[in-house]
This record gives C-alpha cells, structure tokens and sequence, in this order.
C-alpha cells in the first residue's frame, strides 16, 4: 500500500524473518543431537522459507477479513477469529509437510535420511513460530496502524491545516498522499472478488464438478501407473549439466564397460616401502591374482 500508515513491509518482513527462525531452531537442534550436516540441507532453507511465506500470507488475509467482519471489535476477539479462520489451514499442510519429510527418514541414503530430518523439524519449527511470534506481530502492527503511525519511523502522523505548506514530497513520505490525507482502509481485495464472483460460480457447476471428478481420476490412474515403473537408483548423468563432459563419458562406460559389472579396487592400509623392488613385484602379483 502507498499509505505510510497501512504500509505492511515490516509485517511481511517479521514473516519471512520467522521462518529464518525456524531454520536456525531446526539447525541448531539437529546438530546439537548429532545428526550429520550434509550438502543436501543447505536446500531446506528455501523450502521452508516458501512454506512459511504462505503461512504469513494466509494469517495476514485472516487478519484483514476479521478486522473487515468486525472493525471495531478488541483485539482478542480479532486474533481468535483469525486463528479460527487461518490455524486449521496452517496446521494442515504443516502436518502433510512435517509427515512427507520424516517418512523420508526411513530411507536408506543417509544423505536424504539427515536432509528430511532437518527439514521436517524445521517444518514444525516453522509452524509455532507462526502461530506465536507472528501472531503477536500481527496485534503490534494493528497497534501501529490503530495510533495512526508512520510504519517506517512508528511517529504519530498527524493530518491538519499545518500540513498544507508542506511539499508534495514532504507530504508523501511523512503522510502517504500529496493530497495530505492519508488513505483509508482498503476495500475487499481484487483476488478475493475474482473468487468469490467468478472462480466459486464456475467450478460449482455441476458439468464441472463432473469434469473435475473425471480428471482427476484420470491423474490418480496415471499417478498409480508411474509408481509401479520408479526404478530405485540414481543415474549420474542426471546430476551433470547437458554439456558437461561427463555425459559422453558415462555413455561409453555404459555402452562399452557395462558388461563386466562393477569395479573392483583394493586399498592397501599400511605404509608401504614402494622403494623396494621385492614389495613391488608383491604388489603386482597380488594384483595378478586378484585379475
């Protein structure tokens, strides 16, 4: 908003510093218990942050239809209608995330063993930290907007006859309009009317629904189709870029090695006087018979 008053970037920027919280919680957690760091985790960070991005924007819409239904209600009224309204959804996909990941656990790669461990706790990090620390910034930032203060300085602006000697610039950074009056609550936002006006009418007819019901069979049949044909495994030419010089290389491993299985290579564990020739010619004919 251009309003210095209903301005929303410290809120927005309170949400994405919760889940860098979550992310440190879960980390430092996890280390303290042992669980290896592999490169893999260095992803969660991005995954949680998506997550708890779209908590923060389910909890601000909550707040912002409660504070519509009842303007001039208190504020425990306002944060229980909008845990009634945004908690259930929250601790859904919260469950759905935390569940996926911690199944990944059983896995038998101890690489993607510790990066569902990290990302699942981070998920449940991420989730109080959104139902109390960004709960309580959603009342503060009410608080600021209700003693009509600047969201950058958190001054009182104060609109009056003073005001209008000031510049147009003056005006816009110090009240939010050049007109010197700060602009007013905002009505019911446009995405919200698409749905409710147009998205709701048409996928509630009943030939959609039908249509609905119909592909979404025919994806649960496709999906069921593709988990019989997963092959357990990695390929390593999928790990390499489309011009690395590693894609021909393993082509012709496969094309002309694959035949013979896989390699066989021994480790000596001692110190080894490779300056002798007796232990050399021991060497090669160990290597000799193991050929």
């Amino acid at each position: 908003r251009l309003s210095c008053i209903r301005n929303n970037i410290w809120l927005a920027s309170c949400g994405v510093l919760s889940s860098g919280l979550a992310v440190l919680s879960s980390f430092g957690l996890m280390l303290f218990c042992g669980v290896p760091f592999v490169v893999t985790v260095a992803n969660a960070p991005f995954l949680i942050l998506g997550v708890g991005v779209d908590d923060m924007f389910i909890m601000i819409a909550s707040w912002e239809q409660s504070l519509r239904k009842k303007e001039k209600s208190s504020v425990k009224s306002l944060l229980a209608e909008t845990y009634a309204e945004a908690a259930l959804s929250v601790t859904i996909t919260t469950l759905t995330d935390v569940l996926a990941f911690f199944i990944g656990t059983w896995t038998a790669f101890p690489s993607v063993r510790s990066f569902c461990l990290y990302t699942g706790t981070a998920f449940v990090f991420c989730y109080v930290y959104t139902m109390t620390f960004f709960g309580a910034v959603l009342v503060l930032n009410h608080r600021r907007e209700q003693g009509n203060r600047h969201w950058l300085t958190c001054m009182r602006v104060d609109v009056g006859k003073d005001q209008a000697e000031n510049s147009c610039l003056y005006n816009a950074c110090c009240i939010g309009s050049c007109s010197r009056q700060p602009s007013q609550p905002g009505g019911e936002h446009p995405m919200s009317i698409f749905f409710k006006k147009y998205y709701g009418p048409f996928v509630t007819n009943k030939w959609i629904k039908l249509l609905m019901v119909l592909l979404y069979g025919a994806y649960l049949g496709g999906s069921v189709y593709g988990c019989t044909q997963i092959r357990e495994g990695i390929d390593l030419r999928n790990l390499a870029n489309d011009d690395s010089y590693v894609i021909p290389y393993y082509d012709d491993d496969e094309k002309y090695f694959s035949t013979y299985g896989p390699r066989v290579m021994v480790v000596i564990t001692e110190s080894v006087d490779y300056w002798n020739e007796s232990v050399r010619l021991g060497i090669e004919s160990c290597a000799q018979n193991l050929e």
